[in-house]
């Protein structure tokens, strides 16, 4: 029968998905309704924003269609469609609970906004529109976004977890903990959660806040001793976004005031997400039971973006921009800037600026002429010898080592990397790093190469330790 159909569906689907996934996605879901007509059955489901309505649809709108096609014994497809903003979701229906109502159980703080005169408006780039006063409160940069954010390798498993908290805040990966190196997209992340909430929950409590102004505000309240204003203002939240805790270090009553807001946070089901520029034990400077914390949740990296991912970004941004990149300047431009997106980013407004005042069609001849200074900066500063002295340094080995004939791990694992960094980082040939490698063979400098290029993928902490060099080497 259609009218017990979703009914049926969601037990079938109780039993085929893991719980969270079941009770963080599908439960909250309002009753489809199931109809007949001449094209055949319909289910339609209504979900509360476009954040929702495209997680589900491509991570379980086929599985939905299957469940509810052998249920039915015939096909039925799924449609997906979005509330209208009038409460309509907030009345649960006898079976499936709603989003808000699950929330409520979590022990979500509820607020009912006071009716006050009109405020000016702004608009982000997903349609929500908010108070000037609330931007200010919250903090959060409305541009960035999950649907302007360029998905890849490098950033997979951070946006993944974050598109789950954004979608059921204080369930799961609480705290979220991401770090990688500057300008790979934390931030953007981070604001992407607090804008995908927003647009679901209007009146969830969100900051957004570099760690540097918290110290601020902890500065600020201990001066005039008080310290019940600081409280109010961050343990009341539902959503804490911290930017760069690295820069609690050494800062002993900031710390302390931080552990007990994150101690008030987590025992009321608030999620926190935080950013830094190494994983949490790699922290100095911080109290134990801080970065204990800090990993008791998840803890993933952002990776410099491979070289598809830099194409895409690059042509996704400069179509943003009004003016799209043909490819093959793309791949230029991705091949030599490799440090991070904010770089590529500038790159591209160069370019696009070069573009615009000689009034000439974007190529790899004019991208070359814009970008003249940087790449000629590149050559210039980056010679095999440099990379040798830079890598000797960093692992505390000699210069000499590196062309030696010694092979202890110490020692091999060091020059096998300013291998691979030669040869992603100069023009020189395999034969000729070799040979300033003490004259070993061309073999020997392609498997090294190969070698750190696959670790580079698996291991995260290598990755790491190469984005810290490739950064020193670049300047």
């Amino acid at each position: 029968m259609t009218e017990d159909l979703w009914q049926r569906g969601c037990e079938r689907l109780a039993a085929e998905l893991p719980e969270q996934q079941f009770n963080t996605w599908i439960r909250p879901l309002q009753a489809a309704a199931v109809s007949d007509s001449a094209s055949g059955t319909v289910a339609s489901l209504m979900v509360p924003n476009r954040f929702k309505l495209d997680w589900i649809r491509n991570q379980y709108g086929g599985r939905i269609e299957a469940v509810l096609s052998e249920l039915a014994g015939k096909p039925v497809r799924l449609e997906i469609n979005l509330a209208p903003r009038d409460g309509a979701l907030r009345a649960a229906p006898p079976v499936i609970a709603t989003r808000h109502a699950a929330a409520a159980d979590d022990g979500a703080i509820s607020v009912k906004p006071r009716v006050t005169a009109p405020e000016p408006t702004l608009t982000s780039n997903n349609g929500a529109s908010q108070s000037t006063s609330a931007v200010s409160r919250h903090r959060l940069n409305l541009s960035l976004t999950f649907s302007n954010l360029v998905p890849g390798r490098a950033n997979q498993m951070a946006r993944t977890a974050a598109l789950h908290v954004a979608g059921a805040p204080g369930q799961m990966y609480n705290p979220l903990f991401i770090y990688g190196g500057v300008g790979l997209g934390k931030t953007h992340l981070m604001n992407a959660v607090g804008n995908a909430l927003l647009a679901d929950r209007p009146d969830a409590r969100v900051l957004y806040l570099h760690a540097e102004q918290f110290i601020t505000d902890v500065v600020k309240n201990y001066q005039r001793k008080t310290f019940d204003e600081l409280k109010a203002k961050y343990h009341s939240l539902d959503l804490l976004l911290i930017d760069d805790v690295q820069f609690f270090a050494g800062k002993e009553r900031t710390q302390e005031e931080f552990f007990n807001a994150f101690e008030a946070l987590l025992a009321k089901k608030a999620h926190i997400i935080m950013t830094s520029d190494t994983y949490p034990k790699g922290l100095v400077d911080i109290d134990e039971r801080l970065t204990s914390r800090f990993d008791a949740g998840l803890t993933v990296a952002i990776e410099p973006p491979e070289l598809e991912m830099r194409v895409a970004i690059l042509m996704k941004k400069a179509e943003a921009e009004g003016t799209p990149m043909p490819e093959d300047v793309a791949f230029f431009v991705a091949k030599n800037v490799r440090a991070n997106v904010r770089e590529l980013e500038g790159a591209l407004r160069k370019i696009l600026a070069y573009s615009r005042f000689s009034q000439k069609e974007i190529s790899i001849a004019l991208a070359r002429d814009a970008l003249k200074d940087l790449l000629s900066i590149q050559n210039r500063q980056i010679g095999v010898e440099n990379i040798q002295k830079t890598v000797a340094d960093f692992y505390k080995i000699k210069i000499a080592d590196m062309y030696s004939k010694k092979r202890p791990a110490s020692i091999a694992r060091p020059r096998q990397i300013a291998m691979y960094l030669a040869k992603e980082m100069t023009q020189k040939s395999l034969p000729e790093i070799g040979e300033l490698f003490g004259g070993r063979d061309h073999t020997t400098v392609l498997h090294a190469v190969r070698k750190i290029s696959a670790e580079r993928q698996k291991n995260t902490e290598l990755n790491q330790q190469l984005h810290v060099l490739e950064q020193t080497l670049k300047g």
